[in-house]
């Protein structure tokens, strides 16, 4: 069982940078593929980022790429989301999740955070 709790949103203006957080309880997190989703209000939940056991892969949605990086530091068993350059429609609720693979979909990862707001405006 992995719990995760996510940090680090808020509100910043277009152009602006924040960077999340994703604290892992548990013994087994750096066993676990990480990704982010982010889900929008009135749209579904999409891929933002993710992350292998080692950190040595990543992978990126198109929507983020050269923007946003995604990091692990295993003996803190916490993941990161560095977003640069934030755009108003990256405005939403950021979820980090635990999974077996560096995938894009939801239904590959095992575990979920509960979220937390990121807003950017105009």
């Amino acid at each position: 069982q992995v719990q995760l709790v996510e940090s680090g949103g808020g509100l910043v203006q277009a152009g602006g940078s924040l960077r999340l957080s994703c604290a892992a309880s548990g013994r087994t997190f750096s066993s676990y593929a990480m990704g982010w989703f982010r889900q929008a209000p009135g749209k579904e939940r999409e891929f933002v980022a993710a992350i292998s056991w080692s950190g040595g892969i990543t992978y990126y949605a198109d929507s983020v790429k050269g923007r946003f990086t995604i990091s692990r530091d295993n003996a803190k068993n916490t993941v990161y989301l560095q977003m640069n350059s934030l755009k108003p429609e990256d405005t939403a609720v950021y979820y980090c999740a635990a999974g077996g693979v560096v995938g894009s979909l939801a239904n590959e990862y095992y575990y979920w955070g509960q979220g937390t707001q990121v807003t950017v405006s105009s």
